[in-house]
This record gives C-alpha cells, structure tokens and sequence, in this order.
C-alpha cells in the first residue's frame, strides 16, 4: 500500500484551476522527485498534502488515512513534514533552539512543567536537547549548534532546516527546492544526505528544478504542467518523454539530463 495517495485531487483559487484532477503515490521508502515548470501546480500540490490548502475535490491518503480537510498541525502528527522553498528558521535563535522547536509537539511536559521547572520538565528539556545535538551532528552542523541561525551560510540553514523538520519524527519528508542556491558542492552533499535518509527508512518526496539532482536521486519523477500531470516514471523514462520536453525541459535541458 501507498504510504502518500493523492487521488483526482484539484485545487481552484476563484477561477483560476491550480491542480487539476492529479492523481499519484509515494511508497514507502522511496525517493519520488516532482518537476515542471513555474506555475505548474507543485507547490500548490504539497500544500493540499500539508493541510495549507484545502483541496476543491479529490482525497490525500497517508498511510490508508484520509488527512485531506485536516489543518497543518494534525497532519505532522500523522507524520508528514516539510521544509519550504523560502528558508523560515527562526533568525535569532540557535541553531540547537530551531531544531528543538520542531519536537515540541510530542513532547509530554505540560505547561506548568516548564512554567516551574518541575524534574519532568527539566528531563525532558535535556532529552530534547540531546536528540537536537545529535540530529546537527549526523547532518554536519555539530559545530554550529550554538550559532544563530543568521549567522549560518545558506547551505547551512537548508541542512538546518531539514534537521528540524526531522526532529518532528516524520515519515514522510516533503522537501520544497532543498538545492536551490546551493554551489555544486553543496548539492552532492545534499543528494547523498537525501540518499542516507531513505537508508535510513524515510520516505522522501521533492520538488526540485536542478535536473542533476533529479535525476540522481530519484526512483520516481512526477511532472506537472499547468496543474495537470503530464508524466510519471523512473528519471531514464521521463527525460525521454517528449511531452515533457515540449513542456518543460526544452531540447538543450533535454540533452543536459540525458549526460546527467
């Protein structure tokens, strides 16, 4: 079974038709890429997943469960996390603070817990703080904890965060343009830690534009185009798709994919 179904899914804003009748799964433990371009519907298609939208029609299935018509902080719960095309880490926070907020939600204390510093907040404080530790430590940014966010270079805050949408316990980890402004260096990096991952047991579903990440991570692409899905396959089948050359990649970015 699916871990994530989107099925006939549309999204409309007035009269404009954003996603139009989409419909495709994620399973478990795989890599799925969606491309296409500007305004085809993709970051449209993640926010119906993550309950920022409400879909017009259709359903969102997450592991059997119908989570479509659900707000934002019930469908973490279910599992689903996300990162955003725009970075929101919390500026003037460390970096140790910005992953610790992502585990409060299941945290246990209650708010007089941390009102009075009772020994169960206090454990659980430490704990939290431990597990944030770590996760910057497995994502390269060990040394880095106590820095503010700001202070970070871009490559970095993308790791971080990334590391505090892990800290929510996630099974699925949607990730919105995670390579863009990254240096070529950066992005192998990030294609290997997006690789450990999966090994690790996530699921990983991504929009992304650079074709060299796409097609070197993916075990399935998805592609959009104005709303509609137009392809679906692994890399090697997609970048010969002539639909989607028309409608997106263009002969010369045709020919990049193909010696990616």
């Amino acid at each position: 079974m699916a871990l994530l179904e989107m099925a006939s899914v549309t999204k409309q804003f007035g009269g404009l038709t954003a996603v139009s009748n989409v419909s495709f799964s994620v399973g478990e433990r795989e890599i799925v890429s969606m491309i296409g371009p500007n305004g085809a519907g993709k970051t449209t298609a993640f926010n119906c997943i993550t309950g920022l939208y409400p879909v017009t029609s259709g359903r969102v299935l997450f592991d059997g469960t119908r989570v479509d018509g659900q707000p934002p902080h019930r469908i973490l719960r279910f599992g689903i996390a996300r990162t955003f095309q725009n970075i929101r880490l919390f500026s003037y926070m460390t970096a140790t603070d910005n992953v610790m907020v992502g585990a409060h939600w299941w945290m246990k204390e209650r708010v007089w817990d941390g009102a009075f510093k009772t020994p169960r907040g206090r454990r659980e404080e430490r704990d939290i703080e431990q597990m944030a530790l770590e996760l910057l430590d497995a994502l390269g940014l060990g040394d880095r904890a106590g820095s503010y966010a700001r202070e970070l270079p871009y490559g970095l805050q993308r790791r971080l965060e990334i590391a505090r949408a892990l800290a929510t316990r996630p099974r699925l980890l949607l990730l919105d343009e995670p390579a863009a402004g990254l240096n070529p260096q950066e992005k192998n990096e990030l294609m290997a830690l997006i690789a450990r991952m999966r090994d690790e047991g996530l699921t990983i579903f991504l929009i992304e534009h650079d074709m060299s990440v796409v097609m070197g991570i993916s075990d399935r692409i998805i592609v959009l185009d104005h709303g509609e899905k137009i392809a679906e396959g692994p890399p090697a089948e997609v970048r010969e798709n002539k639909r989607v050359i028309e409608a997106y990649l263009g002969s010369g970015a045709s020919q990049e994919a193909r010696t990616a």
